[in-house]
């Protein structure tokens, strides 16, 4: 073969890997955004949600958890001190609503991320709280946002800092 035949080809081929750099990337692309979705679909869990039927950021954190996948049911109830005590949540560790999914109670404003983590590992424990009502937690959006811990608490009531927050 001549040279200038090499060289042609050379630059051909060259040229075609320029033009599929870009193909590559967006496959790539819409592959990420598919499998992101299918995350999301595979943690769509049933979690049922007690609260007052005027809590305002009960229905923020309700949206966080459904635009995180979950599908959401809700039961609007005048006490829920009495579900809480069902479950066994003790007062210091209570918010405003209380959340089962699966075999674990979800007491206030968890992120959905420690939601489909505890059910990933499938943990030892009743649930998960974060006590009170801190700003910057889902549901609880802000300026000043609190550093704040989700709490996990096992069968004999002991609890251990699950994740934290800034």
């Amino acid at each position: 073969m001549d040279n200038e035949l090499q060289n042609n080809l050379y630059i051909y081929t060259n040229n075609k890997l320029v033009y599929l750099i870009p193909v590559i990337i967006i496959i790539l692309i819409g592959i990420n955004i598919g499998f992101s979705s299918l995350i999301k679909t595979a943690y769509a869990k049933e979690i049922m949600v007690y609260k007052t039927p005027t809590c305002d950021c009960c229905k923020s954190w309700i949206k966080h958890l459904r635009n995180e996948g979950f599908n959401v049911t809700t039961k609007d109830i005048d006490d829920v001190k009495p579900v809480k005590k069902q479950f066994g949540i003790s007062s210091q560790y209570q918010s405003c609503h209380t959340a089962k999914v699966g075999k674990y109670f979800i007491e206030g404003h968890v992120h959905a991320f420690d939601i489909r983590k505890l059910l990933n590992e499938k943990s030892d424990v009743k649930g998960l709280s974060v006590p009170g009502m801190p700003v910057g937690s889902p549901g609880m959006e802000g300026k000043n946002k609190e550093k704040y811990n989700v709490l996990a608490i096992d069968n004999s009531d002991k609890v251990t800092v699950y994740s934290s927050y800034e």
